[in-house]
């Protein structure tokens, strides 16, 4: 055996080890959906506890108004929620639009917190601190300024979370808002539903572990208190808390039946942007929480640190390295006699990759239409090769942030 077939070998066998796992994945998870439909969401106590609904929000103004409304408008009682809106050194109109909502819903919990560059604009955990700061609430719930939740969201995060003393946080869902602007809506909408929420609620099935996403969470106050804050230094502080919260013993439940909707970006140069600062932030995150691996009080999150090691290293490593040698092979360049077995586990990944994202749309309302076929194929090909320049770029910026000691910043994906 030639050293090149020794590492198209490995590559191999690493890829289809990851496939296998996320095919895991996302039958427990569509077990899991299967199961809930049966299940009601537990009652809201006669006395609901104070909320607080943090917004952090830079430069906003387009989608600021629409934000506040729905969250104005949740079916919660008003007498016990609060909505802070932390305006974090923004230079646009958001001051303004934010003022005038207020005086439209004089009487309500709205507080805005307007900052300026010397006390905000340092990213995103920067200002949840400086909101929290303000907070009365005993549980604190977290959605970004472009999102729209259903109307019985925050109801459905705070019956799981006061029904179960284990729960140190509860998500929800969210979808794409404007999943039939383009093409790539269509491939967000999808990769959002189908690896996104099959696999976190695969997870919750089979490990009772879950991630906090960015949006659409709630989590009890002493649990802020005790880890003392967001990390100043983690772009990506949703999987950063959620280790953190299991490091303390709780657990983080997923209740997809709570739905926020969001807008996601409908170009090819925003969406690298924003897909290259979670790189980033989640590469942080892995490095950050790596000893924990050797650590035994830790056994409960050994699975994610291992899940997302292998993804953003192992798996990416494993990518670049067989799709080099089966195009070196081609040119004449090196000599490779598993290069078709090769080929052949390749077809068949793709069609297991078809096949099984297409099922996991049908948990979805409106989701189940023959054209996500082609758009499924034509994702395979295209958006999720791009993701390997994303993962790879993200290591070079998170070595180039670390050599210059870049302190963290806010990273403005653009509205539209």
């Amino acid at each position: 055996m030639t050293i090149a077939d020794l590492l198209m070998l490995i590559s191999v066998i690493c890829i289809w080890s990851l496939l296998l796992v996320n095919v895991v994945l996302i039958v427990a998870g569509y077990f899991y959906y299967i199961q809930l439909e049966n299940q009601s969401v537990p009652e809201l106590q006669e006395e609901p506890p104070f909320v607080t609904i943090m917004v952090p929000a830079h430069n906003e103004g387009k989608v600021i108004t629409q934000t506040v409304e729905a969250l104005l408008a949740l079916h919660y009682p008003h007498d016990r929620y609060e909505i802070i809106v932390i305006n974090d050194n923004s230079s646009d109109n958001s001051s303004v639009l934010l003022g005038n909502l207020q005086l439209k819903h004089p009487g309500r919990n709205l507080i805005i917190l307007n900052t300026d560059a010397v006390t905000g604009g340092k990213g995103k955990s920067n200002a949840l601190n400086l909101g929290f700061a303000l907070s009365k609430g005993e549980l604190i719930a977290i959605y970004d300024a472009d999102n729209t939740p259903e109307k019985q969201a925050l109801r459905y995060l705070v019956s799981e979370i006061t029904h179960d003393p284990t729960l140190g946080a509860v998500i929800g869902k969210f979808r794409t808002r404007n999943r039939d602007a383009n093409l790539l809506t269509r491939f967000i909408n999808i990769e959002t539903l189908s690896f996104q929420w099959m696999a976190q609620a695969g997870r919750w099935k089979l490990f009772k572990l879950c991630t906090i996403p960015g949006t659409n969470f709630i989590m009890r106050r002493e649990i802020v208190e005790r880890i003392g804050g967001w990390d100043v230094k983690a772009i990506a502080e949703d999987t950063e808390i959620s280790f953190r919260i299991y490091m303390m013993g709780y657990r983080i439940k997923f209740q997809p039946k709570a739905v926020t909707w969001e807008q996601e970006p409908q170009t090819v140069k925003v969406w690298f942007k924003q897909r290259t600062r979670w790189a980033k932030g989640n590469i942080y995150v892995i490095i950050k929480n790596l000893p924990l691996l050797f650590d035994r009080s830790a056994k409960t999150i050994r699975f994610d640190i291992l899940y997302f090691l292998s993804i953003y290293f192992l798996l990416l490593t494993s990518l670049v390295m067989s799709d080099l040698l089966l195009i070196l092979n081609a040119l004449g360049y090196v000599t490779t006699t598993i290069a078709g077995f090769s080929s052949f586990l390749w077809l068949l990944a793709v069609t297991l990759f078809v096949v099984g994202t297409f099922i996991t749309l049908v948990t979805e309302k409106g989701e189940m239409r023959l054209s996500n076929l082609w758009i499924i194929m034509l994702m395979y090909v295209s958006y999720c090769q791009l993701w390997m320049v994303v993962a790879a770029y993200g290591m070079y910026t998170y070595l180039k942030d670390l050599v210059f000691k870049r302190e963290a910043k806010w990273y403005k994906t653009e509205r539209f």
